[in-house]
Protein backbone atom coordinates (compact mmCIF):
# COMPACT_ATOMS: atom_id res chain seq x y z
CA UNK A 1 0.00 0.00 0.00
CA UNK A 2 1.80 3.50 -1.33
CA UNK A 3 0.58 6.32 0.79
CA UNK A 4 1.30 10.36 0.04
CA UNK A 5 2.79 11.95 3.22
CA UNK A 6 3.41 15.96 2.07
CA UNK A 7 6.49 17.97 2.88
CA UNK A 8 6.04 20.53 4.91
CA UNK A 9 4.95 23.78 5.09
CA UNK A 10 4.70 23.91 1.43
CA UNK A 11 4.26 21.55 -1.28
CA UNK A 12 3.43 21.57 -5.30
CA UNK A 13 2.29 23.34 -6.83
CA UNK A 14 0.17 20.32 -8.10
CA UNK A 15 -3.01 20.36 -10.46
CA UNK A 16 -6.18 19.65 -8.46
CA UNK A 17 -9.33 18.28 -9.94
CA UNK A 18 -11.73 20.52 -8.03
CA UNK A 19 -8.78 23.60 -7.87
CA UNK A 20 -7.30 24.16 -10.83
CA UNK A 21 -2.96 25.14 -9.97
CA UNK A 22 -2.98 24.46 -6.43
CA UNK A 23 -0.07 25.51 -3.92
CA UNK A 24 -0.55 23.69 -0.91
CA UNK A 25 0.53 24.66 2.60
CA UNK A 26 0.88 21.50 5.05
CA UNK A 27 0.11 23.27 8.47
CA UNK A 28 1.11 19.68 9.72
CA UNK A 29 4.20 17.89 10.82
CA UNK A 30 6.46 17.41 7.15
CA UNK A 31 7.03 13.70 8.65
CA UNK A 32 3.57 11.52 9.65
CA UNK A 33 -0.15 12.29 10.02
CA UNK A 34 -2.12 14.38 12.44
CA UNK A 35 -5.79 14.17 12.25
CA UNK A 36 -8.80 14.17 14.02
CA UNK A 37 -10.12 11.79 11.48
CA UNK A 38 -8.76 8.50 10.26
CA UNK A 39 -10.55 7.59 7.25
CA UNK A 40 -10.23 4.52 5.43
CA UNK A 41 -9.74 5.97 1.99
CA UNK A 42 -7.53 8.88 3.28
CA UNK A 43 -4.57 8.71 0.58
CA UNK A 44 -1.57 9.70 3.57
CA UNK A 45 -2.97 6.62 5.18
CA UNK A 46 -3.88 5.52 8.76
CA UNK A 47 -3.28 7.73 11.59
CA UNK A 48 -1.50 4.76 13.18
CA UNK A 49 1.02 4.17 10.22
CA UNK A 50 2.58 7.74 10.08
CA UNK A 51 2.73 8.80 13.77
CA UNK A 52 4.68 11.83 13.76
CA UNK A 53 7.89 12.96 15.43
CA UNK A 54 8.11 16.70 14.09
CA UNK A 55 5.96 19.47 15.61
CA UNK A 56 3.45 21.06 13.75
CA UNK A 57 4.40 24.14 11.70
CA UNK A 58 4.77 27.50 13.26
CA UNK A 59 3.31 30.84 11.89
CA UNK A 60 6.93 32.36 10.96
CA UNK A 61 8.05 29.02 9.30
CA UNK A 62 4.74 29.05 7.53
CA UNK A 63 4.72 32.86 6.28
CA UNK A 64 8.47 32.80 5.42
CA UNK A 65 8.24 29.57 3.00
CA UNK A 66 4.85 30.82 1.20
CA UNK A 67 6.34 34.19 0.79
CA UNK A 68 9.43 32.52 -0.76
CA UNK A 69 7.43 30.28 -3.17
CA UNK A 70 5.46 32.88 -3.84
CA UNK A 71 8.53 35.44 -5.31
CA UNK A 72 9.65 32.49 -6.83
CA UNK A 73 6.60 31.63 -8.52
CA UNK A 74 6.08 35.40 -9.67
CA UNK A 75 9.49 34.81 -11.09
CA UNK A 76 9.52 32.08 -12.79
CA UNK A 77 5.80 30.67 -12.77
CA UNK A 78 3.25 29.00 -12.54
CA UNK A 79 0.50 31.20 -11.68
CA UNK A 80 -1.37 29.58 -8.34
CA UNK A 81 -5.22 29.54 -9.38
CA UNK A 82 -5.55 28.63 -5.24
CA UNK A 83 -3.44 29.05 -1.98
CA UNK A 84 -4.73 25.37 -0.36
CA UNK A 85 -4.25 24.40 3.14
CA UNK A 86 -4.66 20.41 2.89
CA UNK A 87 -1.38 17.93 3.71
CA UNK A 88 -1.17 15.54 6.35
CA UNK A 89 -3.80 15.73 8.32
CA UNK A 90 -6.93 18.49 9.54
CA UNK A 91 -5.16 21.85 8.89
CA UNK A 92 -7.67 23.65 11.65
CA UNK A 93 -5.73 21.65 13.89
CA UNK A 94 -2.72 23.80 13.93
CA UNK A 95 -2.96 26.26 17.11
CA UNK A 96 -1.76 28.92 14.79
CA UNK A 97 -4.39 28.00 12.31
CA UNK A 98 -6.18 31.81 12.57
CA UNK A 99 -2.93 33.84 12.56
CA UNK A 100 -1.82 31.85 9.64
CA UNK A 101 -4.64 32.66 7.80
CA UNK A 102 -4.45 36.87 8.07
CA UNK A 103 -0.64 35.88 7.28
CA UNK A 104 -1.68 33.96 3.65
CA UNK A 105 -4.30 36.63 2.73
CA UNK A 106 -1.79 39.24 3.05
CA UNK A 107 0.76 37.56 1.00
CA UNK A 108 -1.97 36.65 -1.37
CA UNK A 109 -3.34 40.18 -1.99
CA UNK A 110 0.40 41.06 -1.93
CA UNK A 111 1.88 38.76 -4.99
CA UNK A 112 -1.10 36.80 -6.96
CA UNK A 113 -4.52 39.03 -5.62
CA UNK A 114 -6.53 36.80 -8.60
CA UNK A 115 -5.59 33.65 -6.61
CA UNK A 116 -8.23 32.19 -4.06
CA UNK A 117 -7.90 31.20 -0.79
CA UNK A 118 -8.90 27.83 -0.15
CA UNK A 119 -8.89 25.42 3.54
CA UNK A 120 -9.74 21.69 3.18
CA UNK A 121 -11.33 20.40 6.39
CA UNK A 122 -12.90 17.87 7.56
CA UNK A 123 -15.27 20.51 10.04
CA UNK A 124 -14.32 19.38 13.71
CA UNK A 125 -12.79 22.94 15.00
CA UNK A 126 -15.67 24.67 13.13
CA UNK A 127 -17.70 25.36 16.52
CA UNK A 128 -14.22 27.00 18.05
CA UNK A 129 -14.90 30.79 17.59
CA UNK A 130 -11.37 31.63 16.27
CA UNK A 131 -11.26 28.96 13.66
CA UNK A 132 -14.62 29.62 12.98
CA UNK A 133 -13.53 33.57 12.06
CA UNK A 134 -10.63 32.35 10.40
CA UNK A 135 -12.92 29.93 7.72
CA UNK A 136 -15.06 32.96 7.31
CA UNK A 137 -12.33 34.77 5.65
CA UNK A 138 -10.95 32.76 3.64
CA UNK A 139 -12.86 32.50 -0.44
CA UNK A 140 -13.54 28.46 -0.21
CA UNK A 141 -14.17 27.35 3.04
CA UNK A 142 -14.38 23.73 1.93
CA UNK A 143 -15.90 21.85 4.83
CA UNK A 144 -16.25 17.81 4.61
CA UNK A 145 -19.80 16.28 5.22
CA UNK A 146 -19.90 12.48 3.58
CA UNK A 147 -23.04 11.81 5.30
CA UNK A 148 -25.79 12.26 8.03
CA UNK A 149 -25.25 8.59 9.12
CA UNK A 150 -23.22 8.12 12.43
CA UNK A 151 -22.82 5.04 11.99
CA UNK A 152 -21.27 5.27 8.78
CA UNK A 153 -19.18 8.37 9.93
CA UNK A 154 -17.84 5.82 12.68
CA UNK A 155 -16.99 3.17 10.04
CA UNK A 156 -15.54 5.15 7.47
CA UNK A 157 -14.11 8.89 8.43
CA UNK A 158 -13.57 6.98 12.19
CA UNK A 159 -13.17 10.29 14.32
CA UNK A 160 -10.50 10.01 17.02
CA UNK A 161 -12.41 11.54 19.61
CA UNK A 162 -15.45 13.09 20.48
CA UNK A 163 -17.55 13.94 16.98
CA UNK A 164 -21.43 15.86 18.08
CA UNK A 165 -22.83 15.38 14.24
CA UNK A 166 -25.74 17.64 15.08
CA UNK A 167 -23.26 20.09 16.02
CA UNK A 168 -21.20 20.04 13.11
CA UNK A 169 -24.27 20.69 11.20
CA UNK A 170 -25.34 23.50 13.41
CA UNK A 171 -21.59 25.09 13.00
CA UNK A 172 -22.15 25.09 9.07
CA UNK A 173 -25.28 26.37 9.04
CA UNK A 174 -23.55 29.71 11.20
CA UNK A 175 -21.64 30.38 7.73
CA UNK A 176 -24.64 31.41 6.30
CA UNK A 177 -23.97 29.87 2.66
CA UNK A 178 -20.30 30.77 3.08
CA UNK A 179 -19.00 27.20 2.46
CA UNK A 180 -19.06 24.80 0.34
CA UNK A 181 -19.43 20.76 1.15
CA UNK A 182 -17.51 18.38 0.27
CA UNK A 183 -18.59 14.87 -0.31
CA UNK A 184 -16.76 11.79 -0.51
CA UNK A 185 -18.66 8.81 -2.50
CA UNK A 186 -18.00 5.45 -2.76
CA UNK A 187 -18.63 1.55 -2.77
CA UNK A 188 -17.11 -1.64 -2.28
CA UNK A 189 -16.21 -2.81 1.38
CA UNK A 190 -13.94 -2.07 4.39
CA UNK A 191 -10.73 -4.31 4.67
CA UNK A 192 -13.55 -6.09 7.92
CA UNK A 193 -16.01 -6.81 5.23
CA UNK A 194 -18.35 -4.25 5.90
CA UNK A 195 -20.20 -2.59 3.05
CA UNK A 196 -19.40 1.41 2.82
CA UNK A 197 -21.92 2.09 -0.25
CA UNK A 198 -23.05 5.91 0.69
CA UNK A 199 -24.54 5.94 -3.03
CA UNK A 200 -28.18 5.09 -2.29
CA UNK A 201 -30.71 6.46 -1.50
CA UNK A 202 -30.72 5.30 2.35
CA UNK A 203 -27.70 7.66 2.61
CA UNK A 204 -27.81 10.30 0.15
CA UNK A 205 -31.39 11.69 0.60
CA UNK A 206 -30.53 12.37 4.43
CA UNK A 207 -27.95 13.96 3.70
CA UNK A 208 -29.73 15.89 0.93
CA UNK A 209 -31.93 17.40 3.03
CA UNK A 210 -28.98 18.35 5.48
CA UNK A 211 -26.94 20.37 2.44
CA UNK A 212 -30.33 22.28 2.10
CA UNK A 213 -30.77 22.83 5.69
CA UNK A 214 -27.18 24.38 5.89
CA UNK A 215 -27.94 26.01 2.33
CA UNK A 216 -23.63 25.83 0.92
CA UNK A 217 -23.00 28.02 -1.98
CA UNK A 218 -21.98 24.91 -3.91
CA UNK A 219 -21.08 21.23 -3.20
CA UNK A 220 -18.28 18.88 -4.04
CA UNK A 221 -18.95 15.54 -4.66
CA UNK A 222 -16.03 13.20 -5.74
CA UNK A 223 -14.92 9.71 -5.37
CA UNK A 224 -11.78 7.59 -4.66
CA UNK A 225 -8.85 9.02 -7.14
CA UNK A 226 -5.75 7.95 -5.65
CA UNK A 227 -4.96 4.41 -3.53
CA UNK A 228 -6.85 3.85 -0.36
CA UNK A 229 -5.55 2.59 3.02
CA UNK A 230 -8.18 -0.34 3.04
CA UNK A 231 -7.99 -2.34 -0.20
CA UNK A 232 -11.47 -3.34 -1.40
CA UNK A 233 -12.97 0.29 -1.93
CA UNK A 234 -14.22 0.94 -4.88
CA UNK A 235 -15.17 4.13 -6.95
CA UNK A 236 -18.74 5.44 -7.34
CA UNK A 237 -19.64 5.21 -11.34
CA UNK A 238 -20.11 8.22 -13.39
CA UNK A 239 -24.08 7.35 -13.32
CA UNK A 240 -24.43 7.15 -9.34
CA UNK A 241 -22.37 10.18 -8.94
CA UNK A 242 -24.56 12.55 -11.90
CA UNK A 243 -27.47 10.94 -10.32
CA UNK A 244 -26.64 12.50 -6.61
CA UNK A 245 -25.25 16.02 -8.76
CA UNK A 246 -28.64 16.03 -10.25
CA UNK A 247 -30.49 15.76 -6.82
CA UNK A 248 -28.29 19.05 -5.34
CA UNK A 249 -28.97 20.94 -8.48
CA UNK A 250 -32.21 20.09 -8.27
CA UNK A 251 -32.63 21.68 -4.74
CA UNK A 252 -31.01 24.97 -6.37
CA UNK A 253 -27.51 24.10 -5.00
CA UNK A 254 -24.18 24.67 -7.24
CA UNK A 255 -22.64 21.26 -7.52
CA UNK A 256 -19.46 19.93 -9.47
CA UNK A 257 -18.58 16.58 -10.04
CA UNK A 258 -15.15 14.82 -9.96
CA UNK A 259 -14.72 11.42 -11.05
Amino acid sequence: MSTVIYPAPIFGPVHSRRLGVSLGINLLPADGKFCTFDCIYCECGYNGQHRPRLKVQTREAVREALEARLIDMKRNGPSPDVLTFAGNGEPTANPYFPEIIDDTLALRDKYFPDAKVSVLSNSTFIRKPEVFAALDKVDNNILKLDTVDIGYIRKVDRPTGHYDLNGIIEGMKAFRGNLIIQTMFMKGKTDGGEDVDNTSDKYVLPWLEAVKEIAPRQVMIYTIDRETPDRFLQKATHEELDRIAALVSGAGIAVSVSY
